[in-house]
């Protein structure tokens, strides 16, 4: 087996090969053999650079359709070996070990083979064996052997190689992101791999999306992270205008995203600190935005608003109408997309203002969990989203039966108030489909219908009352006749449901029981 004549190697292994060949071109200046494999080695030798082969390290050909090709104790040993320890330097000369200073190595490409339907047997083939045992190995001894696992690295390190001293700093940041980059892939595979459920151990992949302008104060730092392979409208969301994000106003997007994903009608949330302040649904955008903003135009000031429909001019103007008649301005404005003439409109009203499009929001989501996160750790629990298929379950328990507008405003009001925080009570239009009090966050539920009741005001009569759960006493339900109440909508299941069945027949309410809970927190 015969080995060039040098005196140390750089090992390149590489799936996505952008960038290689000017890196391969500049450790070759710097003296280095370059040792590869397969693929890489092909596009090396085409672009005029020397490569010593795999198997000439190895003394083993390529095998089992290239699963066995790098992993052997001549590669690993000449990565691991300790430089600087005198019994290691003396076996790995006496074993004939190449000195391999350089891995450079990304992975087979089981995000992009995973994305879509792919059978077991291809996702298996998928999974890189020898090229993480290579960069675990590297990254371990990274005080003796540079570890780059992303394109990006290369320029950096080059610079820091030709001044012949490559700073431990950078050697201890270059491991820190190769093992990083190790439990990314290693944790796609194992959430491929698990049954459905809730395994003893999980690891979440996430990869940088956004770098925020600040954290949910402009003293804290802060930053997006998305899953691999997610269709949440958040990985393709592209500012077009105005204000960077803050944190506040991402999870404030994401809240907007959340109440209108529900509709396939055009709907509109105004949101403010994560809440709804007015939520509607129209037969085309313009109506929609005009009813979540006149459900409650005080909070709308400052507010986030978010469209489930593409954001036409006529839209845009609702935006300029509220600023002319009120002096209120909105922070941030996304949508799917926004036509030319919307883009131009919401320019001239404010420069600071946020415009954001983030793509077509998927009916389905692709992953199957939701995240709330606690000191120290996480839970872990399925999505609400499936509430139309509750419908069946709602139970009529009044005299009074509610008309079918009545029932159409109930189902309206229960996907309303899924995304409002609890404790939660809202009223809902007689006859349009927006809210026109939001009772949110409260320890009281009484003083949540208070909040709802006061905020909707003359609103009220002949409205519909929805509760996110159930009523523990029959006082929220008496408040609620007080005001012209003409249905309510409410989880039940309380030892005391009869009384508050009771208040709303002596009222003449109808009142449906969805023998559900709407809690979001």
């Amino acid at each position: 087996m015969k080995k060039p004549n040098v005196q140390k190697y750089a090992l390149l292994s590489v799936f996505d090969k952008q960038g290689i060949v000017p890196f391969a071109k500049q450790l070759q200046k710097l003296g280095y053999g370059i040792i590869s494999t397969g693929g890489t080695a092909k596009t090396l030798t085409e672009n005029g650079i020397a490569v010593v082969p795999i198997q000439d390290i190895t003394g083993n050909p390529e095998s089992f359709d290239g699963r066995m090709k790098t992993i052997s104790f001549q590669i690993e040993s000449g990565i691991l070996y300790d430089r600087t320890n005198p019994s290691h330097v003396q076996q790995a000369k006496a074993l004939a070990v190449p000195t391999i200073d350089v891995v450079v190595c990304n992975l087979y490409p089981f995000e992009q083979v995973t994305s879509g339907s792919v059978s077991i047997e291809i996702a298996v083939e998928n999974i890189d064996v020898g090229g993480p045992t290579m960069v675990r190995s590297a990254a371990k001894n990274f005080k003796n052997v540079l570890v780059v696992v992303d394109p990006k690295d290369y320029i950096s390190l080059s610079e820091a190689l030709n001044e012949n001293e490559v700073p431990f700093d950078l050697r201890k940041k270059l491991a820190g992101k190769a093992f990083a980059h190790l439990s990314f892939y290693d944790s796609q595979i194992a959430r491929f791999l698990s049954p459905d459920g809730f395994p003893q151990e999980i690891t979440l992949p996430g990869r940088k999306r956004i770098d925020l302008r600040y954290g949910e104060n402009p003293h804290q730092k802060g930053a997006v992270y998305l899953e691999p392979n997610t269709n949440s409208p958040l990985l393709h969301m592209e500012r077009l205008w105005g204000r960077e994000l803050s944190l506040v106003n991402i999870t404030d997007i994401n809240a907007g995203l959340e109440s209108v994903r529900l509709f396939q009608e055009p709907a509109a949330a105004v949101i403010k600190h994560n809440s709804p302040c007015g939520l509607a649904v129209g037969s085309t955008a313009k109506e929609a935005l005009e009813r979540a903003i006149d459900a409650d135009p005080e909070s709308a000031f400052g507010g986030v608003i978010i469209l489930n429909t593409p954001f036409d001019g006529e839209a845009a103007q609702v935006i300029g109408t509220f600023k002319d008649e009120t002096r209120g301005n909105m922070d941030i404005v996304a949508a799917p997309s926004f036509s030319s003439e919307a883009l131009e409109l919401l320019r001239k009203l404010r420069k600071s203002m946020g415009i954001y499009s983030f793509g077509p929001i998927p009916q389905q989501r692709s992953q199957p969990y939701n995240l709330k996160w606690i000191d120290g750790g996480f839970i872990v629990q399925t999505h609400d989203d499936n509430l139309e298929a509750e419908f069946q379950n709602w139970l009529v328990v009044t005299e009074k039966k509610p008309t079918p507008l009545e029932l159409q405003q109930m189902q309206v009001a229960w996907k309303f108030i899924s995304r409002i925080r609890s404790n939660a009570i809202i009223i809902v239009d007689s006859e349009l489909p927006m809210t026109r009090g939001i009772g949110s966050g409260q320890t009281s539920r009484v003083r949540s219908t208070k909040i709802a009741l006061e905020q909707a005001g003359p609103f009220c009569k002949g409205a519909i009352l929805a509760s996110d759960s159930f009523f523990p006493f029959d006082d929220s339900v008496t408040l609620a006749a007080l005001h012209g109440i003409s249905a309510i909508v409410q989880q039940g299941g309380s030892i005391n449901d009869k009384a508050s069945i009771e208040a709303a027949n002596k009222a003449g309410i109808s009142m449906v029981f969805t023998n559900s809970r709407a809690f979001w927190h």
